[in-house]
């Protein structure tokens, strides 16, 4: 994919044997990837598909090399859809939201500008922010938000949204915030952006240290390993 630190989790199924013949056997082997984004690396990469908006900085962080965003100018242009044809899939950021930001801030926006889409979101307040997480499958768009549930700025934070099974759920270090039921459709078509939306608008204040995106309806138990600083 061209992409560094892409990491590739194989999940297999077990072969069955088949009601047909006796001596007929067939195995059925279903693979899905995750790929997880080091934010600090994505600056270094060579790839044609990856575009650096202004001058995003490495720093140090608990948890390894991350990448700051300065909330006006800077942003990363992915020229993949990773995404495409998931059914089932969760998308979780280890990331430090700033003070001082603007309002609306997105740092995750994955398929088509205002077609169908992904958005992660968040809303700053002085001293606080709020989850927004924003998706649209065709005629089907909903949002999960709820501005009284309050998080600190300048904290370390790990954020989770699953998707899939009829339903999409949002979760702030694996703790559930907000549900609802949705049907959607596998989306086709996008990239992706990191730090702003894909019209260079809304533009995220902080620091991002990791991106995975799973192709699974996972459960807190199986998300990024996380120690809140």
């Amino acid at each position: 994919m061209g992409l560094p630190k892409l990491i590739l989790l194989i999940y297999l199924t077990v072969p069955f044997l088949s009601s047909g013949q006796p001596n007929e056997q067939h195995s059925s082997i279903q693979k899905s990837a995750a790929i997880e984004w080091i934010l600090s690396d994505l600056t270094e990469s060579k790839a044609a598909d990856i575009r650096i908006f202004g001058n995003p900085k490495v720093i140090a962080s608990p948890y390894g090399k991350a990448l700051l965003f300065n909330g006006s100018t800077d942003g990363i242009f992915i020229g993949q859809m990773p995404l495409a044809d998931l059914e089932r899939f969760t998308i979780e950021l280890i990331m430090f939201p700033n003070s001082g930001g603007n309002f609306e801030q997105r740092y995750f926006h994955c398929g088509e500008v205002r077609g169908s889409r992904v958005l992660l979101e968040l809303r700053s307040t002085k001293a606080d922010w709020y989850l927004d997480a924003f998706v649209k499958s065709g005629d089907q768009q909903k949002t999960l938000i709820d501005s009284t549930i309050l998080h600190p700025l300048d904290q370390w934070v790990h954020v989770a949204f699953v998707v899939g099974n009829g339903r999409q759920v949002t979760y702030v270090n694996g703790k559930k915030e907000l549900e609802s039921q949705i049907t959607i459709l596998p989306l086709k078509g996008g990239k992706c952006s990191i730090g702003v939306r894909q019209n260079e608008q809304s533009w995220f204040k902080g620091a991002i240290y990791k991106i995975r995106i799973s192709p699974e309806a996972l459960s807190p138990g199986q998300f990024l390993k996380f120690r809140k600083q």
